[in-house]
């Protein structure tokens, strides 16, 4: 077998016969990353990832980074950039002191299976299999500390827990919700400090409200928010998080069958707020109401909801950042440092309390989308969702995972899932107190 590429960080500029400007230039066996030394260490990063994104895309799959330029940010950002959703690859991060190893080696391992099971074939990643997947995973990690509840199928109607049911019905594959209880305080009564909520829509056809095949394609990837913050907490356990933490994972198919529910449904909540099917293509909203309740009722102090929710945050922010909404201001502020502070991108979106006053119906409490010209998508869903959180949203924080996965490959990022919030969520989760 060849030896491994050595990759090695240089503040020299490239040879003029590679271009100038030269991000990269090759020798022998090695190839040299070009950092501009007028960059921030910001832009070092991306510049590192696209090094990382280059090399794969040209088909070098063994490689090693070499010297000492190397530390734990700039090997992350490489290791990013060196992935793709097929193939086989091998990356040598190189020497490394132990405690960055064990926080680059969590931060990989949380990444690459947020990263994996996203771009799961559909066939092989629905409602059931998520849910259990998720389960081995912070069960793996935590082993005696985890405690779950599973409840399938017929059995979400009769907990109450309506808009699963509703949504998964028309697959021949139960939704499902699952409630795992990360408590390594081994005290039975010890306060829940914080729940973790997900979208798990394993595949969505929009209902009948269907999506074109083009906006269907990547659907497979519309359970991203779950694979998120179940990747976040496994890496806020490797961590060392030792406050108890709920993770809530609302899985269902929307697909469309003679069972499928319809435009025009009227489902009425466990808290009485009855809700009008408008579009089934707004079905996020509708399994996140049943997870957020479930949050509240677990008497988390804190409470954090992640998404693959609305076509508008990724028409407001493109593909880099993930949107943050909170009625509680504090709650905000937090997020978008965590966010600062694990050098990922997020960006404030606004959220009124009289923004649920743009979802109107004629029939129930609430419409499930705004029909009004002019109304904000991606606020008004959020606004959706504050209508299911105690406390007038005190605590919580919602995250539309505009940044969570790139429907085509750029220099960056390869196609599929990036993972992209992961890092922001466990830090979010590590830092709540009460």
């Amino acid at each position: 077998m060849a030896d491994m590429m050595k990759v090695v960080l240089s503040t020299q500029a490239a040879a003029a016969h590679w271009g100038e400007g030269a991000l990269l230039s090759f020798n022998d066996d090695q190839v040299l990353i070009h950092l501009d030394l007028a960059r921030q260490e910001q832009d070092a990063l991306r510049a590192i990832q696209r090094a990382g994104r280059r090399l794969e895309s040209t088909g070098i799959k063994r490689v090693k980074l070499a010297g000492e330029a190397w530390d734990l940010e700039r090997r992350y950002a490489f290791a990013q950039g060196f992935y793709a959703a097929k193939g086989v690859r091998e990356l040598d991060l190189g020497e490394q002191s132990v405690s960055d190893a064990r926080e680059l080696d969590a931060l990989i391992k949380a990444s690459r299976w947020v990263r994996e099971v996203t771009n799961g074939c559909p066939e092989e990643i629905y409602p059931m299999s998520l849910a259990e997947s998720a389960l081995l995973l912070i069960r793996g990690l935590a082993g005696d500390e985890v405690t779950a509840r599973i409840t399938a199928g017929e059995a979400l109607r009769e907990a109450g827990h309506i808009g699963i049911w509703s949504v998964g019905r028309g697959s021949e594959r139960e939704p499902v919700l699952l409630e795992l209880d990360y408590n390594p305080t081994g005290d039975r009564n010890a306060p829940v400090v914080a729940a973790l909520v997900g979208k798990g829509i394993t595949f969505d056809s929009g209902g009948y409200s269907m999506k074109s095949s083009d906006n269907m394609l990547p659907m497979k990837s519309d359970m991203g928010g779950a694979a998120m913050v179940t990747g976040a907490l496994a890496l806020a356990i490797s961590r060392g998080l030792k406050h108890r933490v709920k993770l809530i994972l609302c899985c269902a198919e929307n697909l469309v069958s003679g069972h499928a529910f319809k435009l025009g449904d009227i489902l009425t909540y466990k808290n009485g707020i009855s809700v009008e099917i408008q579009n089934t293509d707004a079905e996020g909203r509708l399994v996140l109401a049943d997870g957020l309740m479930a949050a509240s009722d677990s008497g988390a102090a804190y409470i954090l909801d992640a998404a693959t929710l609305t076509g508008a945050a990724k028409t407001a922010l493109g593909r880099d950042y993930n949107a943050v909404f909170a009625l509680d201001e504090t709650e905000q502020q937090r997020a978008l440092a965590a966010a600062r502070a694990e050098h990922e991108k997020a960006w404030a979106l606004p959220l009124e309390p009289w923004h649920v006053g743009q979802l109107t119906s004629a029939f129930a409490d609430l419409g499930n989308v705004a029909s009004a010209e002019g109304t904000a998508g991606a606020t008004t869903a959020a606004a959706f969702l504050s209508r299911f959180v105690r406390d007038e949203g005190k605590g919580w924080v919602h995250l539309d995972l505009a940044a969570a996965y790139q429907k085509s490959g750029n220099d960056l990022w390869a196609t599929g899932a990036k993972g992209h919030g992961l890092r922001t969520i466990a830090r979010w989760l590590q830092e709540v107190t009460i």
